[in-house]
């Protein structure tokens, strides 16, 4: 097993993309003039004649990305997601989208956790907002060996992808290097018989600590990293309904139009139980170091231990 490594999974995003430089000689990605802080920088460091500083003008970016791809490149368009996501959102929509390429749009620094930036900047709805694409793939890797095989699975995979990425550093939740990423198959990271929480992203991690801090309690919980956020892994969601009987869902996204939202409909269609959403409420972020936000935010294990007491008065 290698060594576990805790990492920003913009990071591990671009040390995969330059790893990927000469398996996919198709491969060229693309910036809006944030490749430090997105780490595209790796990507352009190892193959400078395929990366394109697009600038300041994330919209054009993704015209040029579809571009590409309807010339059989495999073009990455990233920047943080609140451009990607919410500024270019009608190119995504209608250049990538519509004739269904084979664009990977990429999201970073997404979420509250962005911290100082402040509300501007800390895009809290760009899972609700690609979800609403007609064949868009939306995936959030919770740690750094998550992303590095999810970027390989998306470069490998012919169609639309949005991935969203963080900034703060993440502790890894047991991945290693032969860890295989399958689109829509979540997986148990825990096992449980009282309540299921399932979580996207940094939220896995608390989750888990959630489920510690409740075992103490005599609550048996089952933790699920969902990574796919479409499509959803309806499967294991109807499962651990029927078996466990209530559901709590966490993320640092918005509560409407998730991750919570997107387990919602599975259950309210197969299988309705008792459920709690973990997650940004109807409000704008505001600026703060990142690690104080996830707090304020209650987005931390014991704000999931909370709901998950809350879901289980329910059951």
């Amino acid at each position: 097993m290698a060594e576990i490594i805790n990492k920003a999974t913009r990071e591990s995003f671009g040390m995969a993309l330059a790893e990927a430089a000469k398996e996919y000689p198709q491969l060229v990605v693309l910036d809006a003039d944030l490749a430090k802080a997105t780490r595209t920088d790796l990507f352009k460091a190892a193959c400078p004649e395929r990366f394109v500083d697009c600038g300041i003008s994330e919209c054009n970016m993704i015209g040029v990305a579809a571009g590409l791809a309807s010339c059989g490149k495999i073009p990455v368009a990233c920047t943080f997601a609140m451009f990607s996501a919410e500024r270019a959102m009608e190119q995504v929509r209608n250049s990538v989208g519509y004739p269904h390429l084979n664009v990977k749009v990429v999201g970073t620094h997404a979420g509250v956790s962005v911290g100082e930036d402040g509300a501007t900047h800390q895009c809290n709805e760009d899972c609700a907002t690609m979800r609403s694409i007609p064949g868009m793939t939306v995936i959030c890797p919770s740690d750094h060996y998550e992303t590095m095989a999810a970027v390989k699975a998306m470069l490998a995979y012919e169609g639309p992808v949005y991935l969203r990425l963080g900034r703060l550093p993440v502790e890894c939740i047991n991945h290693n290097d032969d860890y295989r990423f399958e689109w829509g198959k979540s997986i148990e990271k825990r096992a449980g018989t009282d309540v299921t929480v399932i979580a996207m992203g940094a939220e896995v991690c608390e989750a888990l600590k959630a489920a510690e801090l409740l075992a103490a309690e005599g609550v048996s919980v089952r933790v699920i990293n969902m990574h796919t956020i479409k499509p959803v892994d309806e499967a294991a969601i109807v499962k651990a309904a029927r078996e466990t009987g209530a559901i709590v869902t966490a993320e640092e996204h918005s509560v409407i139009g998730g991750l919570g939202d997107a387990v919602g409909d599975v259950l309210l269609r197969s299988c309705p139980v008792p459920m709690e959403k973990v997650g940004v409420q109807d409000e704008y972020g505001h600026s703060g170091p990142g690690n104080v936000l996830m707090d304020e935010f209650g987005l931390r294990a014991p704000d999931i231990a909370a709901a998950v007491r809350r879901v289980l008065a329910r059951k």
